[in-house]
């Protein structure tokens, strides 16, 4: 396994790839005083893990995740003073940490023998090794002024498109978005504003061939990237991608579908008017590793929500899912052989609990499945009015030696003909 995983108030875990490290950390100040001094704490407690590890990191990308709106100027001038020049990109959303903290954070930082790290602003970053360059892209903001939440995530995919270009990057190459909705399941003109917002990117995304310079040969002709949709107290839309730009032979990418989970962008009208468009999951083969970017997900057995009113049954079949999705069978089913992870592999969750009564029940079922992954708890709504809890996370593992990917007969990706099993 690629990952050691180490323990702490500022859980962490370093991703040995090769001549390469990646460091995922997830930290919560331990104190609770003002805003002030828990932000200092918690910068100057990720500063020192990144400064200590064993191969010089330079910070790429970070999310900051507030109780407070009132607190994200502050917070501004924390980081320029922490960080300097190396400030990563930052995302900022009010998701209230559920321990009670007034802040938390997500960092990934990368090192390792000729490492570019290349800042265009403070929304853009491209960090280049080993002929693979991943474009990071934040803090992007939909126009709150703007006729609604369609208009909104059309204007904030505008901007996000402008800051791709920036980098030589088209939108095609993006493999990972993250959405932010104020109010997702609120009505607006009758519909959800989370179903406005999938019209708008339905729109978007329409005749974009994502994954055109580094699909697998044998991928479905239609993909799209991995994706997190979850609410946020901010005014507006915030959302951030990856993207991936490479032209070496043994880097591809391969989306990933569940087996007992309909893909979202097959769902019937009756969830949605037109269809969420993501992947479960996109699986980038780096040689002799793969990492899996898992989407956000729920308790959904084919497109049906389980365990109503059950925060640990929906926590555990959320678990099972994402077991599911990354493991080798599944790896089999999509022509890839040989690869493949297990609950031990991933590197990092963020677990979205609805509500913050649920917090601990949610806790205890993530540690007792997933022993020592760096995870952060945040408050935040969930796409459905019944669904208590949402969790996304990122895998690495390696390729076996003698795997050798073959071509699926048929689509068996996209499983348009699959029957609903009633598993619920």
């Amino acid at each position: 396994m690629p990952c050691d995983l180490h323990l702490g108030p500022e859980r962490h875990s370093t991703v040995n790839l090769g001549s390469l490290a990646r460091l995922a950390l997830m930290a919560v100040p331990g104190s609770r005083g003002s805003f002030r001094n828990q932000a200092e704490e918690m910068f100057a407690q990720a500063a020192c893990i990144v400064r200590h590890q064993a191969t010089p990191l330079r910070p790429t990308t970070m999310m900051v995740f507030l109780r407070d709106v009132e607190d994200e100027a502050e917070c501004r001038k924390i980081i320029r003073c922490r960080f300097g020049d190396e400030s990563p990109v930052t995302t900022f959303v009010v998701q209230p940490p559920c321990c009670g903290a007034a802040l938390g954070m997500e960092l990934w930082a990368l090192g390792g023998p000729g490492v570019k790290v290349e800042r265009f602003g403070p929304h853009l970053v491209a960090a280049e090794a080993d002929g693979i360059r991943w474009v990071h892209c934040g803090d992007i903001r939909g126009d709150d002024a703007a006729d609604g939440p369609y208009s909104e995530s059309m204007s904030g995919f505008r901007l996000m498109q402008e800051q791709l270009a920036l980098a030589g990057v088209g939108f095609d190459q993006v493999v990972r978005t993250w959405i932010y909705l104020n109010q997702i399941t609120a009505g607006e003109d009758g519909l959800q504003r989370y179903q406005e917002f999938n019209r708008a990117r339905t729109d978007v995304f329409q005749g974009v061939r994502f994954g055109n310079k580094a699909r697998a040969a044998w991928a479905p002709e239609t993909i799209y990237p991995a994706s997190t949709g979850i609410g946020t107290r901010g005014a507006a839309i915030t959302m951030s991608c990856m993207a991936l730009d490479t032209r070496r032979p043994d880097v591809f990418l391969m989306p990933l579908e569940n087996p007992q989970q309909t893909p979202a962008y097959d769902y019937q009208a009756n969830y949605s008017p037109l269809s969420p468009k993501f992947s479960r999951a996109m699986a980038v083969v780096q040689g002799h590793f793969v990492a899996t970017l898992v989407s956000g997900t729920a308790s959904i057995v084919d497109s049906k929500t389980c365990h109503p009113g059950d925060v640990v049954r929906q926590t555990e079949q959320t678990i099972e899912n994402i077991e599911r999705l990354i493991a080798p069978e599944n790896f089999a089913r999509h022509g890839m052989a040989g690869t493949g992870a297990a609950l031990g592999d991933i590197a990092k969750l963020r677990v979205y609990v609805k509500h913050a009564e649920d917090y601990e029940k949610c806790r205890e079922v993530c540690e007792r499945r997933l022993p020592g992954a760096p995870a952060i708890y945040l408050h935040a709504d969930v796409c459905r009015p019944d669904l208590l809890v949402e969790i996304e996370a990122v895998a690495f593992s390696p390729v076996a030696a003698s795997a050798e990917p073959t071509r699926l007969n048929g689509d068996a990706a996209t499983r348009t003909d699959r029957k609903e099993t009633g598993l619920c």
